[in-house]
């Protein structure tokens, strides 16, 4: 039998990945698409403040006409005259409960047509769940979980009749403790990890509408909100937060609103979070084959880095219980 000559093998070892290139570029779905921002109506929820309050100042910045939804009145002008300074625009504000969906469609209905729709409300406390009472778990599921179905379905049956508008997007703000459960954030964890099931599913119903779903998972983020929690969460908590560091608000909005406008699935906000997506994606959708492709072949790397991550966690948990033993 003739030797195999080194030359044929160096030949074939591009073969196997660009095999797999090609066959991705031929099955990712949903396509690429982008998500225009200027001149259309972009409606967000949580929007006095954190996360929700800089994205609606990206939006006016860019040229948008913006609405924004929370529960207190009182924030929602604080925040309406802060844009307005800022950017010098108006923007339309509507209080409302999110748990209250009679609420919200009265104020998403008075609000006109939504070209971009981005659920961005959230509540958390850091607490271990034998310490959580039935009530406090409800609460957050219910404005976190709930609330984000309440504000979809409320939005969506004009979004679906729209004609000629150009692409719609949906976009949901979730939490990298919505991609890996992090000790005292079980209550927490629950809510924003039923964004994915919602998120994938929704995708599903409404692509054919031209409408496209985005998740976002940011990091911890120095909003009021997280000022708060840091006040009152886990020592174990705190110590495995520290490893992936926080981000200011500002960032965080600039990176979903380019995660949006790009029409990306998910949006990862920092390094960490990138490697926790491609440990996480699972049967995400995926419009860019060249990510499809770094998912599939670092699917083993990025599952030992995650089993790292796993163990140092563990250990500091093992480290701390010890602790409180003696």
């Amino acid at each position: 039998m003739a030797a195999i000559s080194p030359f044929f093998l160096l030949f074939l070892i591009p073969i196997v990945p660009l095999s797999i290139l090609a066959i991705l570029a031929l099955i990712v779905r949903p396509r690429p698409i982008k998500i225009p921002i200027k001149s259309r109506h972009v409606f967000i929820t949580g929007g006095s403040s954190g996360i929700g309050l800089a994205l609606a100042h990206r939006a006016a910045a860019e040229g948008a006409r913006v609405s924004i939804l929370a529960r207190s009145a009182g924030k929602l002008e604080e925040a309406k005259k802060e844009i307005q300074l800022a950017t010098g625009v108006e923007v339309a504000t509507f209080s409302a409960d999110v748990r209250d969906y009679d609420a919200v469609s009265k104020a998403i209905d008075e609000s006109g047509p939504i070209d971009v729709l981005i659920v961005n409300q959230g509540v958390f406390t850091a607490k271990e769940l034998v310490k959580h009472s039935p009530e406090d778990v409800k609460f957050t599921i219910d404005v976190n979980l709930v609330g984000s179905f309440n504000v979809i379905k409320a939005a969506l049956p004009a979004m679906k009749a729209r004609k000629d508008r150009g692409p719609a997007s949906i976009s949901l703000v979730s939490s990298q403790a919505g991609q890996v459960g992090v000790y005292g954030y079980a209550a927490y964890s629950a809510s924003k990890f039923g964004l994915q099931g919602l998120a994938q599913a929704l995708q599903q119903e409404v692509i054919a509408d031209d409408i496209h779903v985005t998740l976002i998972f940011p990091p911890d983020t120095n909003t009021p909100g997280f000022e708060e929690e840091q006040k009152s969460r886990p020592e174990v908590t705190a110590i495995i937060a520290a490893s992936s560091g926080s981000m200011e608000t500002e960032e965080v909005a600039r990176k979903a609103m380019d995660g949006i406008k790009a029409g990306k699935f998910t949006v990862s906000c920092n390094f960490e979070g990138f490697l926790l997506s491609l440990a996480t994606t699972g049967m995400s959708p995926q419009r860019s084959f060249w990510l499809a492709f770094l998912e599939v072949i670092t699917a083993g790397p990025i599952r030992l880095i995650a089993l790292f991550f796993q163990w140092d966690w563990y250990k500091a948990i093992e480290k701390w219980s010890k602790t409180k033993t003696k």
